[in-house]
C-alpha cells in the first residue's frame, strides 16, 4: 500500500508540474519571440545538422497582408471565427475515414501553432490530446494576433527554412512586408510539404493550387488583425 501510495504522489505531483509547466511556457511565449521550436531540433538531428536552421523572427506588422490572407485562404478559413476547432471539418475528417478514404487534415492554424511551437510531429491520440489542451491556452491567452504572429514565424516553409520572413529572403529576396499576393499565395501551397515543394520551381499542379488560393484570398473576408498594416495605411 505504501508503494501504491507513493507512486500515486509522485504521478500526481509530475501531473502537476506538467500542467503548471506548460501553462508558464503559453504565458511566456505570449511575450517572447519564440526562436526555437521542437520540430526544429527535430529536423537538425535528422540531418545532423548539415543543413542548419534559417530562421528571422519578425513582428506581424512586417510581414505583408497577403501573406496573412494567403494562409488563412489556404489552411483555415474560419480562423477568425473558431475558438480553436473547426468542428465542421472534423467531422467531414471522421465521416471519410469512416468511409475508407484517405485520412484527410482538420488542424486549424490555432492546433498547427500549438503542435508546431510545443510539440513534436507524430500521430498518436496522446499528441493530438496533448495538441487540444495546448490549442485551447492560446486562444485563451494569446488571442488571434499572437497566434498569427507565431504561426507565420515559426510554421516550415522549406529544408531548413522557418518562419515567412526567412523563406521570403530565400525563395524572393525580399522582406515579408512585400510579398505580393501571388507570391504569397505560392508560399501557402508548401505548407502541407514543404520538403517537397519549393516556391521556386512551380510546377503545373502548383499554378493551379496557387491560382484556386488568389480566388480564395478575394472572397473571404479581410482578415483584420487589430492593427493598421504599414502597407494599408493612408
Amino acid at each position: 500500500m505504501r508503494i501504491l501510495k507513493r507512486l500515486f504522489i509522485w504521478s500526481r505531483n509530475l501531473f502537476l508540474l506538467l500542467v503548471v509547466s506548460g501553462i508558464l511556457a503559453v504565458v511566456i511565449y505570449k511575450y517572447v519571440p519564440v526562436y526555437y521550436t521542437p520540430l526544429m531540433i527535430i529536423r537538425l538531428c535528422e540531418k545532423n545538422g548539415a543543413d542548419g536552421i534559417d530562421h528571422r523572427w519578425t513582428p506581424i506588422e512586417q510581414i505583408s497582408q497577403s501573406m496573412i490572407q494567403a494562409v488563412v485562404a489556404s489552411e483555415d478559413n474560419l480562423f477568425m471565427e473558431h475558438h480553436g476547432f473547426d468542428r465542421q471539418q472534423i467531422r467531414r475528417a471522421i465521416d471519410e475515414t469512416k468511409k475508407g478514404r484517405r485520412l484527410r487534415g482538420a488542424s486549424t492554424i490555432s492546433q498547427q501553432t500549438a503542435k508546431n511551437v510545443f510539440l513534436w510531429p507524430a500521430r498518436s491520440y496522446f499528441r493530438k490530446g496533448l495538441e487540444a489542451c495546448f490549442t485551447l491556452l492560446i486562444e485563451w491567452i494569446w488571442g488571434k494576433e499572437r497566434i498569427m504572429e507565431v504561426y507565420l514565424n515559426s510554421v516550415e516553409l522549406g529544408k531548413g527554412i522557418y518562419g515567412v520572413e526567412a523563406a521570403s529572403q530565400v525563395y524572393f529576396g525580399k522582406r515579408a512586408q512585400e510579398l505580393t499576393a501571388e507570391e504569397s499565395a505560392l508560399l501557402a501551397i508548401s505548407l502541407p510539404a514543404p520538403q517537397k515543394m519549393n516556391p521556386k520551381q512551380v510546377s503545373a499542379y502548383m499554378r493551379g493550387r496557387q491560382r484556386r488560393i488568389l480566388s480564395l484570398m478575394k472572397k473571404i473576408a479581410p482578415v483584420d488583425m487589430g492593427y493598421r498594416h504599414p502597407r494599408n495605411a493612408r
